[in-house]
Order: C-alpha cells, then sequence, then structure tokens
C-alpha cells in the first residue's frame, strides 16, 4: 500500500523528533522509524502519546515476553506487517523462541503454552474481537497477574489495536535496515 501519510522529514518533526527518531532507529537497527516519523508530523500528539506509549513498552509493570506476546498478538489480529516486524525482534530479545513467535499466529490453543500464555494470548483475543474480557478468561487472569497488570494488560492490548488501526490506515511503510 502506498503511504497516505508520508514520513515526515526533519523540518517537519522538528529538532527534538529527529533526535529521537533517529536513537530509536539505532537501538532497532532501522532507519529512523517510519512510525515515529509519520505520527512525529502532528507534534503534539505524538509526545503524548509516545509518553502514554512508553510506560505500557518499555516501561509497563508486566515481564517483556508477556507483553511482547500480547503485542505480537494484536499485530497478527490486526493484520500489522509493520507492528509484526518490530516486535519480532523485541520479543527474542524479551526471551520468546522463535517457535514461541511463530505459534503466537496460531492463536492461544496452540500446543506448547503455558497456562499463564495461553490465558494472556486469549484475553487479548478477546479484547481485540469484543473490546471486553470475558468472566472465565478474566477469572483465569486473576489467578495470574496483580490488580496493576490486569489493568496493564487490556490498555495493551487495546492501544496496540488502536495503533495497528492508525498505521494500517496512515500506510505507513515498514521499516529499511539501517544502511
Amino acid at each position: 500500500m502506498k503511504p497516505r501519510v508520508r514520513a515526515g522529514t526533519p523540518r517537519e518533526i522538528g529538532p527534538l523528533g529527529t533526535i529521537v527518531s533517529r536513537a530509536a532507529g539505532r537501538r532497532m537497527g532501522t532507519a529512523p522509524p517510519n512510525v515515529f516519523t509519520t505520527l512525529g508530523r502532528h507534534r503534539r500528539l505524538f509526545w503524548r502519546w509516545l509518553l502514554f506509549a512508553g510506560g505500557l513498552m518499555p516501561g509497563g509493570r508486566l515481564p517483556r515476553a508477556d507483553t511482547e506476546l500480547v503485542i505480537l498478538r494484536v499485530s497478527h489480529l490486526c493484520d500489522s506487517d509493520y507492528e509484526w516486524d518490530h516486535h519480532e525482534r523485541l520479543g527474542r530479545r524479551a526471551g520468546l523462541s522463535d517457535a514461541d513467535i511463530a505459534r503466537v499466529r496460531e492463536g492461544p490453543g496452540a500446543d506448547g503454552w503455558t497456562s499463564r500464555q495461553a490465558t494472556i494470548l486469549r484475553a487479548t483475543d478477546e479484547v481485540v474481537a469484543d473490546r471486553m474480557i470475558g468472566e472465565e478468561t478474566w477469572r483465569a487472569l486473576e489467578r495470574e497477574l496483580r490488580v496493576d497488570q490486569l489493568i496493564e494488560l487490556t490498555m495493551l492490548a487495546g492501544h496496540y489495536a488502536m495503533l495497528a488501526g492508525t498505521l494500517n490506515s496512515l500506510g505507513v511503510e515498514r521499516d529499511q535496515p539501517a544502511p
């Protein structure tokens, strides 16, 4: 898909946006991420979003492997190749195996998940499909997560579904490896 909103130039995203985008690209091994350079064209909203998003990942209270399972599952459910590309790498860094990452596409019923992982994936599916976690899944989550983690899980899944819709709608192009 051709970008509907092209990535911003340094002039359009500003000096601080340029610095942050370049630093994020170096960390990811890519050029400045198109998510930053595209959303950065709305500077005021970009900084507020970045603060919120950073509070969920990497600054959240869920273990990083759990966080990456949620994000990968949302990426798959929402057909967000952009998110998948980034979080496939981040998932490996968080300790997910290649088999785990591939199995995310099969969902919570796939063989090989722990009870906790399957429950987290089921909750993610329910947030994306129904905008609500069902009672049975909620009770299972309560056995696995603290209250702050329950809140975070729902916001994480919802945020990444929103972000996937934004990236897909704007036509944000997948990032290229760093030169």
